[in-house]
């Protein structure tokens, strides 16, 4: 078991100590860069919340995964002086559970509940007094002498991160006064991301070799860390040990990460829809089967970009190739394939 674990199962937020891995994460609002409209908007919340000397509301943070929901609780805690306690919806298997946590919150207490579309029903429920009326209702005994009685608990901040925000519930999605959707990073903003985690780990990178690993990180710092750190490897053992354009090029073209950012998997999706399935449509269910990948993990992690990038389509029929995906695997769309992609082109603005 890792540090990180274990630091999750203790259910309590601690910085992390280590040079490399933990000193990447923004301690502070100043500096937590990109996702500028959220921060300046979160920043009044903060401060209109320590000028009434109350938590801050409930706050739900959703988006694909990477961009920092986990860091924004953290850089919230931090700035309100309240101690963050960690679970996610997994973990949580019964209300038992659930009622342990909440009655371990001190006044102010931030509790960060990761993937919080995966609670199960009977847990919801004992969250919703929980996040109303900062109250617990607990059941003793069975049958005909069961009674209810009401624990007070103290305020509290529930900050729940989700990638998959349909799956939550309307009652629950509801009861967040605060709601923030995190966007995909600009190369830009990647580039000052990396410029600062190289800093910390004391990696010489200048500008050029920063935006090369910018521009294949797909939008998401934490993919644009974990490459830096490869890079760093590949510059240590095959280079001077500095960053430049050249070196990060090649240290990304050895992860076979081409020059839009997609990987093996996501050309490997691509050339499915393309040559298995003539371009589509196609089920998600059957291109995950097909691929050797899970729906989920398509669904989440690669289609995302894909479809930024303009590579795919999601129609009512199925998944469809674009002509700029067949180009990008060097490939030549037969005109056959152009006019059934704009009829299912047509028929999805229909459907919208």
């Amino acid at each position: 078991m890792d540090e990180e674990e274990l630091r999750m199962m203790g259910g309590e937020y601690k910085p992390l100590q280590d040079e490399n891995e933990g000193s990447l994460r923004p301690r502070t609002l100043k500096e937590y860069l990109g996702q500028d409209n959220i921060k300046q908007t979160l920043s009044i919340y903060m401060q209109a919340a320590t000028l009434r000397r109350e938590p801050i509301d409930h706050m739900l943070l959703y988006g694909p995964p990477g961009l920092g929901k986990t860091t924004l609780a953290g850089v919230l805690a931090a700035e309100m002086g309240a101690q963050m306690r960690m679970t996610s919806g997994p973990a949580i298997e019964r209300p038992g559970d659930l009622a342990s946590i909440l009655t371990n919150l001190n006044q102010g207490d931030i509790l960060f509940v990761d993937e919080i579309h995966r609670l199960s029903k009977s847990v919801e429920e004992v969250l919703y007094p929980a996040m109303e009326d900062f109250a617990l209702d607990i059941m003793i005994g069975k049958g005909p002498s069961a009674r209810s009685i009401r624990l007070d608990l103290p305020k509290f901040t529930l900050v729940g991160a989700t990638t998959r925000v349909g799956m939550l519930s309307n009652p629950l999605r509801d009861r967040f006064g605060i709601v923030f959707r995190l966007e995909l990073y600009t190369q830009e903003q990647l580039k000052d991301i990396v410029m600062q985690s190289a800093s910390r780990l004391n990696v010489s990178i200048d500008e050029k070799g920063a935006l090369e690993i910018a521009r294949r990180s797909r939008g998401t710092p934490r993919i644009a860390n974990r490459m830096l750190k490869r890079v760093r490897d590949y510059a240590l053992v095959r280079a001077s040990g500095e960053i430049t354009e050249q070196v990060a090029r090649e240290g990304l073209d050895l992860l076979h990460v081409d020059k839009l950012g997609l990987d093996h998997i996501d050309r490997m999706v691509l050339r499915a829809m393309i040559e298995k399935f003539g371009g589509g449509p196609v089920g998600l269910d059957t291109l995950a089967a097909s691929t050797g990948e899970d729906a989920g993990t398509i669904e989440d992690v690669y289609e995302p970009y894909l479809l930024q990038l303009g590579f795919i389509m999601r129609t009512p029929r199925g998944r469809v190739a674009t002509k700029l995906g067949y180009e990008h695997l060097g490939l030549t769309m037969p005109k056959s394939r152009e006019t059934l992609n704009e009829q299912l082109r047509l028929e999805m603005e229909e459907n919208e």
